[in-house]
């Protein structure tokens, strides 16, 4: 058996260093994209619900319900920034996702509060998402409380004595689109976005690296076809992949979990070839930019794990600073969750989609002009 011997390990390892020296894009992701991803997370992952977007119906307009609106916002829960003049008005904000909520103040509430009765305001929640409806809730009915042992002590005062057992302040809540806030409900639309971004293109980013591998790509460079056709022919096979992926995904979150959608599937198969044609096109520009498919899967992961956290497939997007908001508004699955949840929870149309839609087709215009560019230099 032969001896250990010092030099031969002192040499592979100076070699290995030389190595990991010159693939500076390894180095560079090894040393890098830890402190990166700690960053983003740190501030990303926050279970905390603050300031969500609402609307109010102020139909009293008196002292006491722009207090009442003024303890709303001190919550840090809500922001009543957006004050409405009816249902019709609530009903497209909370279907556009500009708003998460909505209190509506009845036109007899200063009377009541002035008149040592009870008062009720109703309040209507976003239940698309249950943690964030959950917390609103919880906070409205803390706020319900407060705010009637605050009356409740200044009519003691007032009438020398107690004006009864019943609460000054009621807050009715009412959930809209997820009644009953089933996390199965909103998640599982998600998953067909997310699905289809981590399988189409991990896929894809492989192709082109594959061919350069096996060193077949010389030989295709040799043969009378042109970039663009080879382009296409390695594409189109991966959007019947992906078309095949989204039915089945459909059927199976349909059928087995029991979660239909509310809005038009033909809608929704239109938007979902749009994004996996976006996901296809930033496979390929993947697959064009590594030399390796160990290279492609650390791009890839660098791509699929903040859009997961960035894009509200988790986190709820208002609750993320500014920055954060902004790079996740980079992410193509950023805006199809937006989409796929408008059609599954809410059955909205192009009327609310066309903002989300426009952006995915400006991302796929883009992407494939750059990973055609990119794919020609490859080949060239």
């Amino acid at each position: 058996m032969q001896r250990f011997a010092w030099v031969r390990f002192i040499a592979v390892l100076k070699k290995e260093f030389i190595h990991i020296r010159r693939d500076r894009p390894s180095l560079i992701m090894a040393i890098a994209m830890p402190i990166a991803m700690l960053l983003i997370f740190g501030y990303a992952i926050n279970t905390n619900v603050e300031h969500l977007p609402t609307v109010v119906w102020d139909q009293a307009q008196t002292v006491d319900s722009r207090e009442l609106v003024t303890s709303i916002r001190n919550t840090q829960y809500m922001d009543p920034d957006n004050f409405v003049q009816g249902y019709q008005e609530i009903e497209g904000y909370m279907d556009s996702g500009k708003a998460r909520a909505a209190v509506i103040i009845p036109p007899d509430f200063g009377k009541k509060i002035q008149g040592m009765e009870s008062a009720s305001v109703q309040v209507l929640v976003d239940g698309s998402d249950p943690t964030v409806a959950r917390a609103v809730m919880s906070a409205v009915q803390m706020l319900g409380l407060n705010k009637s042992l605050q009356l409740q002590s200044e009519r003691i005062v007032a009438m020398g004595t107690a004006p009864g057992l019943e609460m000054p302040l009621n807050f009715e809540t009412r959930v809209w689109y997820n009644p009953d806030m089933k996390s199965m409900v909103f998640n599982i639309p998600a998953l067909i976005g997310l699905i289809l971004q981590n399988v189409i293109a991990m896929l894809t980013s492989f192709s082109i690296v594959r061919e350069k591998e096996r060193g077949t790509m010389e030989q295709l460079v040799v043969t009378p076809i042109r970039p663009l056709e080879l382009m296409l022919g390695k594409l189109i096979p991966f959007v019947f992949i992906g078309f095949v992926s989204l039915c089945l995904i459909l059927a199976t979150g349909i059928f087995w979990f029991g979660v239909v959608p509310i809005g038009s599937i033909p809608l929704l198969f239109v938007l979902s070839t749009l994004f996996l044609i976006t996901i296809l096109a930033i496979g390929l520009l993947i697959s064009s930019i590594a030399k390796t498919q160990l290279q492609a899967m650390q791009m890839t992961f660098i791509l699929l794990l903040p859009s997961i956290l960035l894009s509200g497939f988790i986190f709820p997007r208002e609750t993320m600073p500014t920055l954060l908001q902004l790079l996740g508004g980079l992410f193509p699955l950023t805006y199809f969750l937006r989409i796929v949840r408008g059609i599954f929870l809410k059955g909205v149309g192009m009327e609310y989609l066309w903002q989300d839609t426009l952006i995915l087709c400006a991302f796929a215009v883009l992407l494939l002009a750059i990973a055609a560019k990119k794919f020609k230099k490859t080949l060239d």
